[in-house]
């Protein structure tokens, strides 16, 4: 990964919807050339994915957006525990952290029950020692255009 790799990077972070031929000129790169390179780093990895992130306040579905403080237990790896919780509904993202917990923990659960429900299960089939859970009440507004599902 070169500088204008990390330059191609830090804009589609902004937007991930941006056209090739847009990207292209930001960086001094025909649109071709800036394709090329969004292809290779996505084959290697370097870009896992494009994502669409909702304001909270209006999204549809309803329900609680909490985040989850997770501490593992000392017998359950870090691997053993990603792999659980991708089998768990309503977990979007789950954040590997320093500090005193081990995981930062984005859910969104139907109602308080279902919240219940994710959390016995966190504890009883992810590995998990002890959990503290915050409920979002609303967001701020963020700088910067949301990403968008699929490739620029």
């Amino acid at each position: 990964m070169d500088r204008l790799d990390s330059e191609i990077l830090g804009i589609l972070q902004q937007d991930a919807r941006i056209s090739y031929r847009d990207l292209g000129v930001r960086v001094g790169l025909s649109a071709n050339a800036a394709a090329d390179r969004v292809r290779r780093l996505r084959r290697d990895g370097v870009i896992r994915g494009f994502t669409t992130l909702v304001d909270p306040a209006a999204d549809s579905r309803g329900g609680l957006l909490v985040f989850i403080d997770v501490t593992l237990r000392l017998d359950t790896g870090n691997d053993e525990f990603e792999r659980a919780i991708a089998k768990l509904p309503g977990i979007t993202e789950a954040v590997h952290v320093t500090g005193a917990h081990d995981y930062l923990v984005r859910a969104r659960a139907a109602d308080p029950a279902a919240l219940d429900t994710l959390l016995r299960r966190l504890k009883t089939e992810a590995g998990v020692a002890q959990s503290n859970t915050r409920i979002a009440l609303r967001a701020a507004s963020r700088e910067g255009p949301a990403a968008a599902g699929g490739s620029p």
